[in-house]
């Protein structure tokens, strides 16, 4: 009993402390994860789709599409990958599956063309191209603080408020992932920003559009993939799957305890028995005689008693008792 306790503590701790994998989490990395593939086994020249002025010498537009899910090498793909699963993963939560790849197209292509048209403006040697996860997983933080109602953040049990977040995860991921720039990540929270901001609400896609895409292609066969989460776009859809109903196994609470009827010999035929209690029909038209603490009750009116008494009128003898 005592080992099953503990490894329920144990199981229950790892629920709290790895995220819940969500499907355009899930999916986003696999592109990552097959574009990697691809570079790798073809021995692609580095940086091919990493997004800068590049964007518009060459016209290579496609980098907008692509730079997010490009990266250089395994240990960026990795860390790329955590902190979109970390920092990216409360605003799929907060709008669905469709709208938040919806949104992650959005905010990369917007981040990276303004980092290209800012790149443009600079001289050749200071300019540096970038790819990678880290700049929309940025977006992502912004876009949710200003959709969110507390004031206060807590990192690794300090205390910040939470406007706050988006530049502390900006130095964190800036310092630890390899190949950042921090000019982009910066264009990355502000655009975030605006959209939170509902600047650019023309570009939105609403509810109701993404409750119908939902049900095509290929959006119902992420509704498939086992051990994943697929967080629709409905406001209660979303709770519920999110926040399902609890079903406590029996006698996890404690419940009411009803007293075991015991062996009563009833006189009445007309007696019932209600949720363990004798119930008699005869107790509609008149009230029902007190019984005694010790068991002893009137012989004449109840016809119970704790011993031997005396029937003048049957000429038998009854005998019960009543425990309580």
């Amino acid at each position: 009993m005592i080992r099953t306790d503990y490894f329920n503590m144990i199981s229950q701790v790892f629920k709290d402390v790895v995220p819940v994998i969500t499907s355009g989490i899930i999916t986003v990395v696999l592109l990552s994860c097959v574009l990697f593939g691809i570079q790798t086994y073809f021995s692609l020249t580095q940086g091919i789709f990493s997004v800068g002025a590049a964007v518009f010498q060459n016209g290579d537009i496609h980098r907008l599409l692509m730079h997010p899910f490009y990266h250089k090498t395994f240990a960026q793909l990795l860390l790329n990958i955590v902190a979109l699963v970390v920092l990216g993963g409360s605003l799929e939560k907060g709008v669905g599956t469709v709208r938040f790849l919806f949104l992650f197209l959005l905010l990369s292509t917007t981040t990276g063309l303004f980092f290209s048209f800012l790149e443009l403006l600079q001289d050749d040697s200071s300019r540096a191209p970038t790819e990678g996860l880290v700049p929309v997983a940025l977006a992502c933080v912004a876009l949710t603080t200003m959709h969110t109602k507390m004031t206060k953040g807590f990192l690794c049990g300090v205390s910040f408020p939470t406007m706050a977040l988006p530049w502390v995860f900006l130095v964190t991921t800036t310092a630890l992932v390899p190949h950042c720039v921090l000019l982009c990540n910066v264009i990355a929270i502000l655009t975030g920003w605006m959209y939170g901001k509902v600047w650019l609400s023309f570009l939105s896609m609403s509810e109701a559009r993404a409750g119908v895409l939902e049900k095509m292609m290929p959006f119902r066969l992420l509704k498939n993939i086992s051990g994943v989460t697929f967080v629709p776009s409905s406001t209660e859809e979303r709770r519920k799957t999110l926040l399902p109903r609890i079903n406590p196994t029996p006698g996890s609470y404690p419940v009411q305890a009803y007293a075991p009827l015991s062996s009563i010999n009833i006189a009445d035929t007309g007696a019932m028995v209600y949720e363990g209690w004798p119930n008699s029909t005869s107790a509609l038209s008149g009230p029902t005689p007190p019984v005694h603490l010790h068991g002893h009750g009137s012989t004449h009116s109840s016809g119970l008693s704790h011993g031997h008494s005396c029937n003048h009128s049957h000429n038998h003898h009854a005998h019960s008792h009543v425990q309580l």
